[in-house]
């Protein structure tokens, strides 16, 4: 009778770990866990968890400093979903790091911006002056289109978010472009002349692209994000449950009450 106490005790446990692993996404006994970048995207995910609590939909939240180890995290099925990229990143990280990731609904955009500590104006940036960009290939891409676009260098035609400093055909002021870690670029901005700074990075350093950028891209830019989550879980119920928390009237006034312009709903 003793020798067999233990593997009674061992048997009744086997529902409960069963259950543990096979409960819904969402629910309090497996919440859906998803990534954001700190600042803005985690700002309106808090507001969505707790949007959705009311829905009985439970969201546990993780904030990454970087671009790259959300998209890893999910692809590891350390999360079920994240939210700070746009479509063109995705689709980046998906060749490059063959991930099975795909879009599942819009959220916001970001528009991009151009900041400087030392001139008040893009036509002061002096000859030789340094211009720091992201490293990343989406980003880097976006912010040269978007210098170019005022008047910095001129890039080759057809460029768009794919371009590099190879691309650049025409630099009469001869400035230097440094390529550094998106996160980064707001604490350089002393040492340098000028700065391209996603706007979920210049927010948390104080900077409001509407009142501080000396540039910044239009609200219909097409670096709309996104909701990621695992191309097996596509179609999944807490997938549309998400979605559906997210793309609310109430997150938007959310939005607009938050961030006055710097942050435009996507959907």
């Amino acid at each position: 009778m003793i020798a067999r106490r233990p593997l009674l005790l061992a048997g009744l446990a086997l529902p409960f770990a069963a259950q543990a692993q096979t409960a819904e996404i969402g629910t309090a006994a497996r919440p859906l866990r998803i990534g954001v970048t700190a600042g803005p995207h985690a700002q309106v995910m808090e507001f969505v968890r707790d949007q959705a609590a009311r829905e009985n939909l439970v969201i546990r939240i993780t904030e990454f400093q970087d671009y790259i180890q959300p998209n890893v995290a999910l692809a590891a099925g350390d999360l079920d979903a994240n939210s700070y990229q746009h479509q063109p990143f995705l689709d980046q990280q998906v060749r490059d790091r063959r991930l099975a990731l795909v879009a599942a609904g819009k959220t916001l955009v970001f528009p991009m911006g151009l900041y400087s500590k030392r001139h008040r104006s893009l036509d002061a940036i002096p000859s030789g002056g340094r211009v720091a960009v992201p490293n990343d290939p989406t980003n880097g891409g976006r912010a040269l289109v978007l210098l170019a676009a005022h008047g910095a260098f001129k890039l080759r035609e057809g460029a768009d978010f794919r371009a590099t400093v190879a691309d650049i055909t025409e630099n009469p002021r001869r400035l230097r472009v440094v390529e550094l870690e998106a996160a980064q670029l707001p604490r350089v901005l002393e040492e340098v002349d000028l700065a391209a700074i996603n706007t979920n990075f210049a927010m948390p350093a104080g900077l409001n692209p509407v009142r501080d950028s000396l540039a910044i891209e239009s609200a219909d830019s097409p670096y709309a994000n996104l909701i990621a989550v695992r191309q097996q879980d596509a179609q999944a119920p807490w997938v549309r449950r998400l979605v559906a928390a997210y793309q609310t009237q109430a997150v938007k006034d959310f939005v607009a009450t938050t961030f006055a312009g710097a942050v435009v709903p996507a959907f």
